[in-house]
């Protein structure tokens, strides 16, 4: 149980993809980690694209990125509508400033391109939002997953078993560093 004591935020919208939602949080509980799940505060129940359904425990807007050692979003329709939520952003800018872990997969790089958190760094994803990685100044890698920074990234669904691997790895061995910020610019990352 490498992530004994340790607590992550998992985000939740409506249109998750199904596998990139439960497989990485039942992997996270099975390591021993406290696993949160925190919606917008939309719905009280939200259903992934293939019909299976998660209830958050609690919102973005009632959380601190403080309180958790990583923030993970899966893929699927919801980060559409996850990076519309001010709250959402917060949080995901918060972890990021914070040295906290923040996993994203498949078309969950949105978040942290609304959040402004990609620029400078080496991300994957669908093939999908490429194009919208490399606009918010992230270089692309077309790799099944990997750690950047405080960042880990997955690609697609047939990728979660790798994208779950690196998740457990970073949360298990990052030690969050001292951060500040000036004039908006996180400082202290490459």
């Amino acid at each position: 149980m490498r992530l004994k004591g340790k607590k992550v935020a998992y985000l939740v919208e409506e249109g998750f993809e199904d596998l990139e939602f439960w497989v990485p949080v039942m992997r996270l509980r099975e390591e021993g980690a406290e696993v949160v799940i925190v919606g917008t505060g939309r719905q009280r129940e939200f259903q992934g694209k293939h019909g299976l359904k998660a209830r958050p425990d609690t919102t973005a807007d009632r959380v601190r990125a403080a309180d958790f050692d990583a923030v993970v979003i899966p893929g699927g329709w919801a980060p559409d509508k996850l990076r519309r939520h001010d709250g959402v952003k917060r949080l995901v800018r918060d972890a990021y400033a914070q040295d906290r872990i923040v996993g994203a997969i498949c078309h969950a790089g949105w978040v942290p391109i609304s959040a402004g958190v990609v620029r400078g760094h080496r991300a994957t994803g669908a093939p999908a939002i490429r194009d919208d990685l490399e606009n918010a100044g992230a270089q692309w890698v077309d790799a099944a997953a990997f750690r950047d920074g405080n960042f880990v990234w997955g690609r697609v669904v047939e990728d979660i078993p790798d994208f779950c691997r690196a998740l457990v790895e970073a949360i298990a061995t990052h030690v969050p560093g001292p951060q500040r910020e000036e004039a908006g610019t996180i400082i202290g990352h490459d």
